[in-house]
């Protein structure tokens, strides 16, 4: 046991956690001569008058039920360790389900160019409880889109305009999107053009599609041309020794760092690809690598991957080849820049093999990209390639409400859980800035009779996914989470955010804020983010005040000497120098709906801050979903 810091504290802590009562003991009697004589701490033990620490568990759980939050649910350890004994393989019928074998459209060689709907298939990709669906707040909300382009992009204000495959248009209309989104907008008609893209949008704002869909509708007619050969999926029986297997050959490449985000990335790619031809798989760490290695045996031309499983796969020629490879997505990419993937990332971006074509496009997508990823970039993507950003590179948007309290160290779980009631029960995700405070807060609230779960890099992977599954569902509907998750999560109706610990400015900063923060309040959805503030958050309190004051957010009474004397928020990255580097003239055009929009006359000559050529155009593009 550690030393304990007090003695009453000491007394109440071996109580309060079962262990024996060493009060009792005898002690060594106590000897002036001894340096370590025990008898005066004796003596306080047998005084200690402190009533101990203990949680009426019952009358906790009661205050929970009746404020309508769900019952507790413990992780089902059983059927794990059933997976771990019996099945490490994970190919058999007991264990956790894995989200790499999540049911996908097979293709049948009997198909014409386009398959048949299959019912129970289509009810599990688009129509269940769960799935993620627009909000009206969305039209409210107004975005400068800056564009940097040799040549001029024209936005698709509807999908019907963007030229889409049939198909796809199809699986768009099941989605239930109706109109693009900003980035959509943009992203569709340049990706289409074939050219490199790097684009940057506020968190929510629908990135995933934004380059899922035009790859895959460019990819659909002529799929059967490009596709390597794979087995019939009809007839495929993986436990015939004797079952020709294919070599995945991707003609899609999706790399993002976390796995919950890769999780995220293929559901999508499930439902975008529905009816056709094209095979979406996932590789992800922790998860058994042979379920996933016959994964890519039955065929792939999508493949979602985090770094570490996909270096891993392409060190086996037989298991995985890249060369034929169209489209590399690097997804949240200013995460991929760091100096720390930059190895992993250099053989993954040249293919690990030579590519047999030279119209590899490559794109880089995230909500923050600091100047040290720009450098980077530039590394990678030809001097051609357009940019794309949606209001100023690493904000956040007005949708989220955020309230900042602060909280003595000593009284955050007592502030967490008076928060947790005082609105009625919704699902929210408690930030935290490591494993330790994760399982310490979790265990808390669980014993207070709270629906809880955590995920942290220290869970294993099928804790992971229970744990999100199990916030997806409801079932525990508070999600204790490090910043593992804090990219890549995008689950229906999370309503709140709050932010135990706030990032410090060595740990991510105000940009691991705007990705926490942006849980909530997704695609045109309302939210709220609060956020316990202590001395030890100086470091990022002037970026998290002009944060505030861009949205229109209130600022706290002690934070208003961050307030910058000339009242304006003005943030050091690459915005504001494009803002003083442009061109004087504008026009005003009327949008759709009959706002005047503004639109600045493109710049000439030079060379932007990304290295791209300066021919730029930015509009103010007033979208609805």
């Amino acid at each position: 046991m550690d030393s304990p810091t007090g003695v009453n504290a000491d007394v109440s802590t071996l109580k309060h956690s079962g262990d024996k009562d060493m009060s009792s003991v005898p002690l060594l009697d106590h000897d002036s001569s001894n340096a370590y004589a025990t008898s005066d701490l004796q003596d306080a033990l047998e005084n200690a008058t402190e009533p101990a620490i203990v949680i009426d568990k019952a009358a906790a759980t009661t205050k929970a039920r009746e404020a309508g939050w769900a019952p507790t649910s413990a992780y089902d350890y059983d059927t794990y360790n059933a997976s771990t004994k019996g099945d490490k393989d994970g190919l058999g019928e007991v264990g956790p389900a894995w989200a790499s074998t999540a049911a996908k459209y097979e293709w049948n060689e009997e198909y014409g160019d386009v398959g048949p709907a299959v019912p129970a298939l289509e009810a599990q990709l688009f129509n269940h409880e769960f799935v993620m669906r627009a909000g009206s707040a969305i039209k409210a909300l107004e975005f400068t889109v800056t564009v940097e382009s040799p040549n001029a992009i024209c936005p698709v204000r509807e999908f019907d305009d963007a030229a889409l495959h049939p198909i796809m248009r199809e699986n768009i209309r099941l989605c239930g999107y109706e109109h693009p989104t900003a980035i959509q907008a943009y992203c569709l008609p340049a990706i289409l053009q074939g050219v490199d893209v790097i684009a940057c949008a506020q968190t929510g704002s629908g990135k995933t599609a934004a380059y899922l869909i035009p790859i895959i509708s460019k990819l659909l007619g002529k799929v059967k041309k490009l596709a390597a050969w794979r087995p019939n999926a009809a007839t495929f029986n993986p436990n015939d020794p004797n079952q020709q297997r294919a070599r995945g050959e991707p003609l899609v490449l999706v790399v993002c760092p976390s796995r919950e985000l890769a999780m995220q990335i293929f559901h999508e790619a499930r439902r975008l690809c529905y009816r056709s031809m094209l095979r979406p798989c996932v590789a992800y760490g922790g998860a058994p690598s042979k379920q996933q290695r016959l994964e890519l045996q039955k065929g792939c031309d999508v493949l979602i991957a985090t770094p570490g499983r996909l270096c891993d796969f392409m060190d086996q020629p037989g298991i995985l080849s890249l060369k034929r490879v169209k489209y590399t997505v690097i997804d949240e990419a200013d995460e991929m820049l760091q100096a720390d993937w930059e190895e992993g990332l250099k053989k993954m971006m040249a293919g690990g093999d030579a590519n047999e074509d030279a119209d590899h496009v490559f794109m880089m997508f995230s909500a923050t990209f600091p100047k040290e990823a720009r450098e980077l970039a530039r590394q990678y993507m030809s001097n051609e390639h357009i940019r794309i950003r949606v209001g100023r590179a690493g904000s956040a948007h007005e949708n989220v409400t955020q309230k900042v309290i602060f909280v003595q160290p000593e009284m955050k779980r007592k502030c967490l859980y008076d928060l947790l009631f005082s609105m009625p029960p919704a699902r929210t995700i408690v930030f935290v800035n490591n494993k330790k405070t994760a399982d310490e807060v979790d265990d808390h609230l669980f014993n207070l009779g709270l629906p809880s779960t955590s995920i942290h890099a220290d869970r294993t992977q099928a804790e992971r996914e229970d744990a999100i599954r199990a916030f997806r569902t409801g079932a525990a509907p508070i999600l204790v989470a490090t910043g593992v998750s804090a990219r890549g999560l995008d689950v229906k109706n999370v309503m709140h955010v709050i932010n135990y610990d706030l990032p410090s400015s060595m740990h991510g900063g105000i940009e691991e804020y705007v990705h926490r923060i942006g849980r909530t309040a997704r695609i045109g959805n309302a939210g709220l983010a609060t956020s316990f503030y202590t001395e030890r958050n100086e470091d990022i309190a002037d970026n998290l005040v002009k944060l505030l004051m861009e949205t229109g957010q209130e600022i706290p009474d002690f934070l208003q000497d961050r307030i910058p004397e000339d009242g304006k928020a003005i943030f050091n990255d690459d915005t504001d120098s494009e803002e003083e580097g442009k061109a004087d003239s504008t026009e005003s055009v009327a949008g759709d709906d009959g706002k005047a929009a503004e639109i600045d006359a493109p710049a000439t000559g030079g060379v932007d801050l990304w290295g791209a050529p300066a021919a730029a155009a930015a509009s103010k593009y007033d979208t609805t979903w």
